[in-house]
Parts: C-alpha cells; structure tokens; sequence
C-alpha cells in the first residue's frame, strides 16, 4: 500500500504536467474535441503569439490589463504562470456585467457562450459614461426586463485547465439562469418572498403569527380547555397557530440560493458533457457577485478573498481543505465505508500506523472529535488514512489536496478503482457584504486571489501590502488598481536566484499559477 501511495503522488503530480501540456487543457490521451480552446482571460487582450509567450517558466512575466476600461469599477488584474509545475497556466479568470433576462423557469443556460458583442455585456468606465451600466440596460432593452449584475470569478485548475477553461466560460450563465426564476421577487424589496412561488402570503390568515382577531389573545390555559376548533369546541373555526409556522426568508437567501445552485448545475454540465468534450482535470472557484448593493462571494476551494476598508482585514471566504473538511469526509467515509474500497480507513491517527502497534493504544480521532482520545489499535487500523498528511501536503485517499470545487469526476485513487469525486463537493460557501452600510474610499477594495498568492502571502502582508501601494499613487488614476495587483503578484512571485524563487527574507516564492484581482469598493456605492 506504501508503493502505491507513493505511486499515486508521483502519478498525480505527472498527470499535471501532461494534463496541462495540451494546446487546449485537455487529455492528450483523449480523441474528443475540445469544448473551449485553451486561452488566457479575454479582457487581457492578448494575442495567441502573446499567449504563447507569456507560458515561460524562466522569465516568468506577469501580465496586467492593457486597458483600465475594460473592466467596471476601474478593477485590476494580473497574472503569471508558475515555476514549471505544468505547461500552462491553469488558472482562468471572468469579469463581466451580466443581464439575468426574464424567461420561463424551464429556461437553460446556452451550451455555448453569448454572441452578444462583449461591448455590449460590459461596463467599459468605472464613472458610468461609455459603456457604461445605463447604456447596458437601453441597447438590451433590459431596463423593465431583467437584473444586471457585476461578475468577477477565479478558477484554479488541477491536473489539466479543461474545467477551469469551461468554468470560465459557463457559470455566470448558470448563475443568471437561477436568478431569472426570482427576478420580479428581488425587485419588490419591501414584501418577503412568498413560500410558494406565485402566491401572496398574506391572502393566508392562518400563515401569520400574528393575526389579528377574536382569537389572537388565545392562552396556553383556553387552548387545554377547549378553545375555538378544538375537539369538542361550539366553534368551528379553525384557531390561530399559536407560533409562527413560516420562517422569514430574506432576499439576500434567494441570491445565495441562486448561486448555491449554479455551481451544481455547472458541475453537472461538465459532468455530462465530458462524455462528449474532452475536459481535463478539475478546478475550484471563487466569485463575487455584485447585485443589488451586496457583494456575494462564493467559494468552493482553497482560493480567498478579503476586504481591506480602513486599514482593517474582513476575511471573505474560508478555504476548503482536507483539514478543514476533516469531519465532513471521515463521516462520508464512516457511513459509506463501500467508498473507501477496504483499502482506506476513516479514523485519523498521528502518523501511519505500523503492524508492530496492534493491541497498543494511540492517539486517534473520527469525525465526531475535535480532540484526540487513545484507541487500542486493530488491524483495520493498517489501512491507509482517508485524510493524511498536514498543510498543503495534505491529501484525501492519497491523491488530492483540494476538496472543493467542479470536475474530477473521473479521478481515481492511482492502480485501483476508487474514485474520489463521492469525497469532493461543488458547493459554495457564499458570504454577503452589504456596500451600501458604509461610505467606502478610494484604497478600500477587495482581493481575490488564488492559493498562489496566499500560499506565501498572509492577510497582513497582503493588506499591508495594498494599502502602502495605493496611499502612494494618485487617487485619481484608474491604472493604481491595476498596478496594485502587479505588485501583489511580484511580491509573490519573488525573484529567480540560484536557490529558485525568493521572496522578502529570503523565504522561497510561489512557484504556482498566480491571479489576483483587486476591486475598488466606492464604485459599488455609486451604483444607481
């Protein structure tokens, strides 16, 4: 079993290189199509000579926005390939301003992206003028027609970008097609949404905790007496519930919900249409929706996001590991042992457990514990650990370090049968912040980063990092935002030396795919 863990590190770390070696992400092995050519983020503007230069592992350079209009609220991005890890660059990245349009609830999104010319879907000046958010609404004729809403995503992708790749493309689609169903409910702020789709709550008496009436003084004493539509009662009419029987769904939940359901649904696309497409490897995903005032931010990996306003860090996701989804996998594992294909065993011990130590008692935890207990060790426990290792070398059933996020659904455990995907999830955790609560300034923004930036970089480091960029460059430059994030990106990134790259300190680098967007939050309050 050791041989084949070591095997299957060894297997999944080759099945990066060449899943990413492909011209479009895919399978080098597979005779599909591809269902998106592989390409850097469109708003780059980058030719494929550019492309093709910017996957150089040497030089490593970091690629920025050649135009501050070419994404709303003046937001910046940069990029660079990592130290060699794969052939490309498998991260992929989204911005655009999106009109979630009426249409019936059996309404799918389009197989492929929009023809919409893309001046038309974006906002071009952060200020409104241009392209701006008005001019949206008048050429799509959406103004009493739908809800227009401000994307930005991240994709990391894992053992080739054929999911980042179609992640990037699709899933503001799907998140468009689930807020198309509560489109005239989010409009009307001041009423609750109903229960049942269609109906008006407040035509229901009995549904409200508090109606007014004969009956609404009702006591705990007249109700054991026999009050008003009890058994035995003069009275036939039904009594009032004596405590709310609906709970109060707020807005913000259907938007949550929305999302919550657009990242299944782009799961299960790429799922089915792997069968037809050639889409490598898996990827995970971070977005923020603007809508409404409230930026929703959603994450379903190990990428992060955080808000810097006044000097002050507001964390905005929370990464999704083997770690922290310890419990969550060992009980899958404790109550579907069939998935760990009698080779794996749910319990978490210290270190490997030798076959010397049967009958001994070691420290051990299953999915009930935070804490740890001594167990008397059985032969069961020779198994390999679902969950081993720590930090970022920790893996589930020895093969993956992530355990959110979309694809991987044909992954398997290296030389054996076992599949990983019943042990990874597709949902988001998604975390609202409501603009309109407070008056934002030119250096409060929000970053978006995946793990290559965070594996070297802290919350600290990053704000601090941020805020001395941005108190330095005029406030009235819409490129600080932009050059922000390349500074960002080269402080991760570091300097090639002769012991590799090198950060502050002398610490080593990030020697992975690095992307960063940095949002500037006073335009959110701008937003009619």
């Amino acid at each position: 079993m050791l041989t084949r863990v070591k095997s299957a590190v060894a297997g999944f770390m080759g099945g990066i290189m060449t899943g990413g070696s492909t011209g479009g992400g895919g399978n080098p092995c597979s005779e599909l199509p591809l269902k998106f050519p592989y390409m850097r983020p469109e708003f780059l503007g980058l030719s494929p000579d550019e492309i093709e230069c910017s996957a150089d592992h040497i030089a490593r350079p970091i690629l920025i926005l050649k135009e501050t209009g070419r994404l709303p609220w003046a937001t910046g991005y940069a990029e660079v390939i990592n130290a060699g890890k794969s052939a490309l660059n498998e991260d992929q990245a989204c911005c655009e301003v999106v009109v979630a349009r009426r249409r019936p609830v059996s309404y799918c999104p389009p197989s492929t992206p929009s023809k919409t010319p893309i001046a038309k879907r974006r906002s071009s000046l952060p200020n409104g003028e241009g392209l701006g958010l008005r001019m949206v609404h008048s050429k799509l004729g959406e103004e009493s027609e739908g809800l227009v809403f401000h994307y930005w995503a991240l994709f990391d992708g894992h053992a080739g970008s054929g999911a980042a790749v179609v992640a990037s493309r699709m899933l503001q689609h799907h998140i468009a097609c689930q807020l198309q169903v509560v489109i005239e409910i989010l409009r009307n702020l001041a009423r609750l949404p109903p229960t049942v789709l269609g109906e008006e709550p407040d035509k229901c008496p009995y549904l409200q905790g508090d109606t007014p009436g004969p009956h609404r003084a009702l006591t705990r004493a007249a109700s054991l007496r026999g009050a008003a539509g009890a058994p035995g009662s003069p009275c036939t009419t039904p009594p009032p519930p004596r405590f709310f029987t609906e709970k109060k769904i707020q807005h913000e939940s259907l938007v949550i919900g929305a999302i919550e359901n657009a990242f299944k649904e782009m799961d299960a696309q790429i799922e089915r249409e792997k069968q037809v497409y050639n889409i490598s490897g898996g990827c995970t995903a971070l977005t923020v929706v603007y809508l409404l005032g409230k930026l929703y931010v959603g994450n379903a990996g190990d990428s992060r996001a955080i808000i810097i306003r006044n000097n002050e860090i507001i964390p905005m996701s929370t990464e999704f590991t083997p770690e922290s989804e310890r419990q969550r996998l060992q009980f899958l594992g404790f109550m579907q042992p069939h998935l760990l294909g009698n080779e794996f065993t749910h319990l978490e011990f210290p270190r490997r457990v030798q076959k010397k130590e049967v009958g001994k008692r070691m420290l051990c935890r299953d999915f009930t514990m935070n804490g740890w207990a001594y167990k008397t060790i059985e032969d069961e426990d020779l198994k390999f650990p679902l969950i081993y290792g720590e930090g970022k070398k920790a893996r589930v059933l020895a093969t993956i370090g992530v355990t959110r996020g979309f694809g991987d659904h044909d992954l398997k455990v290296h030389d054996s049968n076992i599949y990983i995907k019943p042990f990874l999830s597709c949902c988001p955790e998604v975390k609202v912040y409501n603009l309109m609560q407070y008056e934002h300034g030119a250096d409060d923004v929000l970053v978006m980063g995946t793990d290559g930036l965070w594996d070297v970089l802290s919350n600290q480091e990053v704000a601090e990092a941020v805020t001395t960029f941005l108190t330095n460059c005029d406030p009235d430059d819409l490129h600080r935002y932009t050059m922000a994030a390349q500074d960002l990106v080269m402080r991760a990134r570091g300097v090639l030396r002769d012991r590799g790259w090198r950060i502050t300190n002398e610490r080593l680098g990030s020697g992975d795919d690095i992307s960063v967007f940095i949002i500037p939050l006073m335009y959110g309050n701008r937003q009619p």
